[in-house]
């Protein structure tokens, strides 16, 4: 089935507390500006966060739904602070 690509990945799932990752926060992002480069912007910064397991591009309220993984409370605020609030465009 690999062969006819019916089956297109075998994937493992990791126990998050097994690698110090015990949260897993899902977060709905809202951005201020919505132009073409603001949303590129705001992709390449989820894709380059190693905190971000998923990033959708979404409809409706939130631009984005995030799913995050971090070892902390303390962790996830850092990281907003770093993500979020150091972009400018996120409300």
């Amino acid at each position: 089935m690999e062969a006819e690509d019916v089956i297109v990945a075998n994937v493992a799932q990791v126990a998050p507390e097994a690698v110090g990752l015990p949260l897993t926060i899902i977060v709905q992002v809202e951005l201020i500006s919505e132009a073409p480069e603001a949303i590129d912007a705001a992709k390449n910064s989820f894709r380059t966060a190693p905190e971000v397991q998923q990033c959708h591009y979404v409809t409706g309220e939130a631009d984005f739904v995030l799913i995050v993984a971090v070892p902390s409370m303390a962790a996830y605020e850092d990281f907003t602070r770093r993500v979020f609030f150091q972009s400018g465009n996120v409300k």
